[in-house]
Formats: structure tokens, sequence, C-alpha cells
């Protein structure tokens, strides 16, 4: 293939490794995070994993690195920022305001280089706060003068192969294809939790608080004991924290006086579902729907990844529970990278 791309906010290399899977050669990826490094050039050998701000990254920097040039018809650029403060959870964005202009700044390096391609996922916020975030001024850059034809709109990620319910905006565009679409959604066969783990996909049944020391980190963070006789007496197969609600031991303090609410966390996943999307807290039942269908656990590490997509052979190079499942989640799933990628090839 003579498409190459360049992967800015990188992370892992979810994207990189769909993309590569489908045939696009990554030149490199860009990320300021530089506890992704080992990960990313170790499953994508030959992709070159660049430490940096872009906020701070010179064009001429990034042309040495890459050995890019501007107005390249096969060149693509993908651009996935940190989203987390146009995330609709409610949730302190403190933290994560001074990412929240990051697709301004992918933004110039696409006004420089006017590449063949872009692609851009993010958080379906995005769209709904389109003049804040800066997608709409964006979305004019390309399309003036009819430059660039665009696609876009929210994904589901379990019409494209990936056994979550995870909704991302998603928006491919080009300026030397004017046929150019995102993936036609799928209206059948969409994966569930069964189709991915569980003993016949490879998982063996492990206890809370297992560590796993090989590469493939079948690792389970430890659960406190109320946490543990909370799960047990969660239905398996899909129970939630209202299998317990009338327990007074167990119940939370939040909810005592209003048992209603968010009603995911310490609940179980279906097999017969998909599972809800993988964040960067899925080790922790507190956190989310990531109870094991029928074993007194969350979800393991290996298993977060594998309904994210990422194949068993994926070697991550963190140890820390914490770090690897902070990883995992910010990815975008390789399924839906390699589809997209498809779309452009």
């Amino acid at each position: 293939m003579k498409i190459k791309a360049v992967d800015f906010f990188c992370s892992i290399g979810g994207m990189t490794y769909g993309f590569r899977e489908a045939g696009i050669n990554v030149i490199a990826g860009i990320d300021i995070d530089n506890s992704c490094k080992e990960t990313y050039e170790f499953n994508n050998p030959g992709s070159k994993f660049i430490q940096a701000d872009v906020m701070d990254l010179s064009f001429e920097d990034l042309k040495k690195q890459t050995g890019i040039e501007e107005n390249d018809d096969n060149l693509v650029f993908i651009g996935c920022s940190p989203c987390q403060f146009w995330s609709i959870i409610n949730t302190v964005k403190t933290k994560s305001e001074k990412t929240k202009n990051l697709l301004t700044d992918f933004q110039r390096f696409v006004e420089h280089f006017k590449p063949g391609y872009v692609v851009v996922e993010n958080v379906p916020g995005i769209l709904k706060k389109a003049e804040e975030s800066g997608l709409n001024n964006f979305i004019r850059m390309l399309e003036e003068g009819g430059k660039y034809k665009v696609d876009k709109g929210i994904i589901n990620a379990n019409h494209h192969g990936v056994p979550q319910k995870r909704k991302r905006f998603s928006l491919i565009a080009s300026r030397v294809n004017k046929q150019i679409s995102l993936p036609i959604p799928e209206k059948e066969n969409r994966p569930t939790v069964k189709d991915f783990i569980g003993t016949e996909n490879g998982f063996e049944k492990i206890p809370n608080n297992h560590k796993d020391e090989t590469d493939f980190i079948h690792t389970t963070a430890k659960l406190s004991d109320k946490n543990y006789l909370r799960l047990k007496n969660t239905k398996k197969n899909g129970g939630s924290r209202c299998d317990w609600a009338d327990n007074t031991d167990l119940q939370l303090e939040c909810y005592k006086k209003s048992p209603t609410g968010f009603s995911d966390i310490y609940g179980r996943m279906s097999w017969d579902t998909p599972a809800p999307t993988i964040t960067t807290k899925f080790h922790s039942i507190s956190n989310g729907r990531f109870g094991h269908p029928s074993e007194n656990r969350a979800i393991s590490l290996r298993e977060g990844a594998t309904l994210q997509t990422f194949p068993k052979k994926y070697v991550f190079k963190e140890k820390s529970i914490g770090k690897v499942a902070k990883h995992v989640g910010n990815a975008v799933p390789p399924e839906l990278a390699f589809r997209i990628a498809k779309q452009i090839i």
C-alpha cells in the first residue's frame, strides 16, 4: 500500500494496530504520555513512537521525524485526542480542562500539511458542544471551498464488530476521494460478551485478586470484603446492585434513602448482550457494570482488552493494574479502527 498515516494522540496503539492490520503503513504515533511508548512500539514494530506535546510540536520537527511532506494524497492524519472534558459523564473536569482544545491543535497540522485523508474519533459530547469544542470550526476548515468531502456522525462500536455499547463521534474526510464515508453499520450478528470472553474463549476461571505474571495478564483487582459480598449477592448474568438493595449491611449509604439512580455500578455483565463501554476504570466494580457475568470478581485486564478487540497476543508492558486499565480504556478499539481504515483503502 502507498497509503501511510500519522496517528496523533496514539496512546498504546489501538488505532495504529487496526490501520496496520488493514494494510496502511503507520509511520508514527504521537503522544505526550511516554508510558505508552514501550507497549506501542512492541506491538507495532516499525511504527515510531514520538513523545511530544502537540501544542509544542513544530511542523519542521514532525517532517524531520517522519519524512512526511505537505499535500500528500496518500497521507492520513488520525486525531483521537483525549476527550474527558467533553464527556457527557458528570465528572469533575478540572484535570481535563488543559486538554480540551487538542482538536484545535490537531487542526493546525491538518491545515498546514493538507493530507489526503483525515480521521477523528472522540466522545459524543464533542458534537453536542460543537462550537465550544472547536468541532464546528474544524469541519468548516475541512469543507471550505470544497477542499474535503466530510462524513461524520455518532457510531456505536457494537455495530462495527466490537462487543461493547460504545458510542463515539467519528469523522472521516478526504480531499482526493469524494465518495469517502464512514463504515456502514451491521444490522445483524452484532457481537456480545460471550463471543469474546469465557472459558470457551480461552479464559480459565480465576478468583478475585488473581495475579497472572504472564503476558496474558488474566489479572483481577482485589475486592474489599464487603464488595466481594455485594458481588456474591448480585444475580449472575446481568444482575445489578438492586439485587441487594434491601440488605442494610450491603446497601450503599448514598442509596439508602433513594435506592434508584445509576444502577450499573456493582453490576454484572450479561453473556448475551454487549458489554458496557470499557472505561479506564473497568477493573473496578464500583465504577460501572464491570462484574464478571458468572464469577465473583471484576473482569480481568485481559478480558477488558479483549472486549476492546485487542488481540490476545497484544502485550501490555506496564506493571500497574490501574495503568494498564487506563491505557486499555483510553484506546480506540482496533476492530473499529480496522474498518475505518478499510473505508480509506
